[in-house]
């Protein structure tokens, strides 16, 4: 049987546990999964892309150990489709939190389907306790002095709030 890779792209600026939540889920049906980090300096992350890139590995390695899975963290600039085939994914893997996800996702597997016909897009809802999470939000929570503990694991938060509320 061949084996069943797919990518899981993002920005992860910075991971969530709405994404741990996807990379799991998504790690129980896959070899291997490919996270790829995004670069997308237009979105104006708080975190340099290595640091990024860094905090996703840290936080995935349990998930790697509990599932079986290989995981591999990639940074990546361009095409979705150029990364997976650089990794002969079959699959992307993509995370739903509300139905408004669903017309970007839906147009974006489209344009994908399209530049390679070899890749399918598998949409995971995201849990309910994860529905609501996005990276934006927690970004802008952290910088208003908000609690975004329930919202990162441990390492993210720390660095997370070493960022956004700098020591004077």
């Amino acid at each position: 049987m061949p084996e069943r890779i797919g990518v899981y792209p993002g920005t992860f600026d910075p991971v969530t546990n709405g994404h741990l939540d996807v990379i799991q889920r998504a790690a129980r049906l896959l070899d291997r999964l490919v996270i790829g980090v995004a670069t997308n300096a237009g979105k104006g992350p708080i975190f340099p892309i290595e640091e990024r890139v860094e905090l996703v590995r840290a936080e995935t390695d349990a998930i790697a150990a509990e599932t079986g899975a290989v995981i591999e963290v990639a940074p990546f600039e361009g095409l979705l489709v150029t990364l997976a085939r650089q990794h002969k994914a079959g699959m992307i893997v993509r995370g739903l939190r509300a139905v408004s996800d669903f017309d970007y996702e839906i147009q974006m597997a489209g344009m994908n389907r399209r530049l390679d016909s070899g890749v399918e897009t598998v949409f995971l809802m995201a849990s309910e306790r994860n529905q609501f999470i996005s990276s934006r939000f927690v970004k802008e929570i952290a910088q208003l002095g908000g609690d975004i503990s329930s919202f990162v694991p441990q390492l993210t938060l720390e660095r997370t709030l070493a960022r956004v509320r700098p020591k004077v």
